[in-house]
């Protein structure tokens, strides 16, 4: 048995969700915070069989697009913020991270 751990934009949330309900996985879903762009993300707990492993990764690799964002960078630590005047950036955001973990255990009460 396996754990897969996802990380995913809370964009991609709903419609991954309901993919997985379809193929008949079971998820828990986190709300979670990314560390980077300090934005809402969800996080997935899938536990499934070892044969299912690669129709999961499948369902998240559909159903979890990557997409450019404009992002306004921070301005520098110690800095004069004064001076400073952001320019937007454009970074590459969603996808999935995705961990995949194995089982000892598991219990059902």
């Amino acid at each position: 048995m396996k754990m897969i751990i996802a990380i995913i934009q809370d964009k991609d949330s709903n419609r991954l969700t309901n993919a997985l309900t379809e193929n008949d996985f079971k998820a828990t879903k986190l709300s979670t915070t990314g560390g980077f762009l300090r934005e809402g993300n969800t996080t997935l707990m899938i536990g499934c069989e070892d044969d299912d492993v690669d129709d999961v990764l499948g369902i998240l690799r559909k159903n979890c697009s990557q997409r450019e964002q404009l992002v306004a960078p921070i301005s520098p630590m110690g800095g004069n913020a004064d001076s400073y005047i952001p320019k937007p950036v454009k970074v590459e955001v969603g996808g999935a991270t995705v961990f995949v973990l194995p089982v000892d255990s598991f219990y059902k009460f």
